[in-house]
């Protein structure tokens, strides 16, 4: 077993030393600007840590790892482009630095060349590991096409906002930690319990995510903050204040929400106002809790020592009480 802060070092090192800079330029120098701003590099650090979970050496992971952080940054770079989003990572989106069509583009060979990644790996395990990643990239569509969706409802409920982040987030953190267990050889009630843990967790880090766009500092947080009420998200925040809300707040809510405004400043101040004065953030804070605890009942059910689970138990509790 490694210790946790090693694999995360060495995560850091295969990334830095990836040369995506390629010709022609126009494709791959918005790819390589991508691949720059860095990140929490979380989904090919769980490949790793699934791996090492089941006694595999984690630096015999690097393809799958980088792969499967091809692919989330592909799905991020095309939901900025829907979202119109001006900052990723604290920096401008790549389509604002380098225009829609190098962007599109960018990500679709990003795609492409996360397969190409896959394909590098143990002969034996690569009809698994593309399966894995082909399914959960659909199922990522699938949850972007909900939040799209979800813009034009004013009837979302809860349920429906946990089956798109569920879609949307959670089911690359549960593959990413299948496709360790996969390249290790793990059995496949372990590997479904350990997928089990990575979508509730998934779940738990997306609620916080909601937290952090209402409350967190840009330098930190390196989004523009207010940016889910500015876009008309209808997150956990704004589904549970609807449902608590009385004397015409509700009403106010969903009006800001349909109505189009130029003073987004006012907007994203009323909101959070209102959110505040229902303590929405205290009942999101105590379903992250449900679901982390539903994360680590599932991780106690993968069938090896408890030592060699300590690692994967210790980043979650870091990633539901990070401040970015």
């Amino acid at each position: 077993m490694a210790e946790l802060k090693e694999i995360q070092k060495y995560v850091t090192e295969l990334f830095a030393k990836q040369d995506f800079a390629k010709q022609p330029l126009v494709l791959y120098e918005p790819f390589q600007y991508t691949m720059s701003l860095g990140g929490k590099r979380l989904r090919p650090l769980l490949v790793m840590l699934a791996a090492d979970m089941f006694s595999l050496d984690y630096r015999q992971t690097d393809n799958a790892a980088v792969a499967i952080e091809l692919a989330h940054n592909f799905t991020l770079l095309h939901d900025d482009i829907m979202d119109e989003s001006p900052l990723r990572r604290g920096k401008p989106t790549v389509y604002q630095k380098f225009g829609t069509d190098k962007a599109i583009l960018s990500g679709d060979v990003m795609y492409a060349k996360a397969y190409d990644y896959l394909l590098k790996c143990d002969t034996d395990k690569i009809p698994q590991l593309v399966k894995t990643l082909t399914s959960v990239l659909i199922q990522v569509c699938e949850g972007q096409a909900y939040d799209m969706n979800f813009e034009q409802r004013n009837d979302v409920t809860q349920r429906e906002y946990i089956t798109m982040i569920s879609l949307k987030t959670s089911v690359l953190l549960a593959a990413a930690l299948k496709m360790g267990a996969i390249l290790a050889g793990a059995k496949a009630e372990d590997m479904n319990a350990l997928s089990e843990f990575g979508l509730y967790l998934g779940i738990a880090f997306q609620l916080q995510d909601d937290i952090l766009d209402c409350w967190s500092d840009l330098n930190e947080f390196g989004k523009v903050i207010g940016s889910d009420i500015v876009d008309n998200k209808k997150t956990i925040l704004f589904l549970t204040a609807v449902e608590k809300a009385d004397n015409g707040d509700d009403r106010e809510l969903i009006t800001w929400y349909l109505e189009k405004t130029n003073d987004f400043q006012k907007k994203k101040q009323r909101v959070i106002e209102l959110f505040e004065k229902y303590d929405v953030r205290s009942d999101v804070e105590k379903m992250i809790g449900s679901y982390t605890i539903k994360a680590l009942d599932a991780l106690d059910r993968v069938n090896v020592e408890q030592n060699q689970k300590d690692n994967l138990i210790t980043l979650a509790k870091e990633l539901i009480n990070r401040k970015k």
